[in-house]
């Protein structure tokens, strides 16, 4: 893997990242730890928004989209505990430093991204480190992608009003799902695990708010 010599003040400004902000967050997983510790995320953020590459933050990528904030990336991987022999799905490409992430940890990730140039950037930015099993697709992934199921796990980076049936159906028996569920200002992180074929259980692990995915299914409205 092509990962470039970096200065002193980038690793120390990366060591605090983790450790004033990905560890307070209960992320404690030591190959979590070490893939964030190891992939340059500075390499993953906009020109314009280098220096703000390790903040507690969610950094725009044009178009409405954003990079999501380092300790919400260390949650999402350390509950779906992935392993090497792991299908995934990511619904959301973004600048692909999640993507690459999952791919450091699985055999395959299928990433479905709906806007062209930012997943064009995000091939670039994988590509740049050398990681080589990534699919991505430009489509639109709010209804996952069955024709490439199923999966062993499912990411969507962006939040979604309702969950969404559908796409879960997409999971492997004993896959996991990682979804943001609800509208501002509440919103669940939740882990959906495959039982069986026609049995899912449901865990809700946090609550937090993220933007929501590009043509997510809206709650109805009762107006009186």
């Amino acid at each position: 893997m092509n990962l470039k010599q970096e200065s002193t003040s980038v690793q120390q400004s990366r060591f605090n990242m983790i450790e004033q902000q990905i560890r307070p967050w209960d992320v404690l997983d030591g190959a979590v730890l070490g893939l964030l510790a190891k992939l340059p995320r500075e390499a993953f953020v906009p020109k314009q928004y280098v220096g703000l590459a390790f903040a507690d933050l969610e950094i725009p990528l044009g178009d409405g989209q954003v990079m999501l904030a380092p300790k919400m990336e260390g949650r999402i991987l350390q509950s779906l505990e992935i392993k090497k022999t792991d299908k995934v799905l990511e619904i959301g490409t973004g600048s692909g430093y999640l993507t690459a992430l999952l791919a450091m940890q699985a055999k395959h990730v299928d990433s479905v991204e709906l806007n062209a140039k930012i997943s064009k950037q995000a091939a670039k930015n994988i590509a740049a480190q050398g990681i080589e099993n990534v699919n991505l697709v430009v489509a639109d992934g709010i209804q996952g992608l069955p024709a490439n199921a199923p999966y062993d796990v499912i990411v969507f980076t962006g939040s979604i009003p309702l969950l969404n049936t559908q796409v879960e159906r997409q999971l492997a028996v004993g896959g996991r799902m990682f979804v943001v569920v609800g509208e501002a200002p509440v919103m669940e992180a939740t882990l959906i695990t495959r039982i069986s074929a026609d049995n899912f259980k449901i865990d809700v692990l946090f609550e937090t708010c993220l933007p929501a995915i590009v043509n997510a299914p809206q709650a109805e409205k009762f107006e009186f």
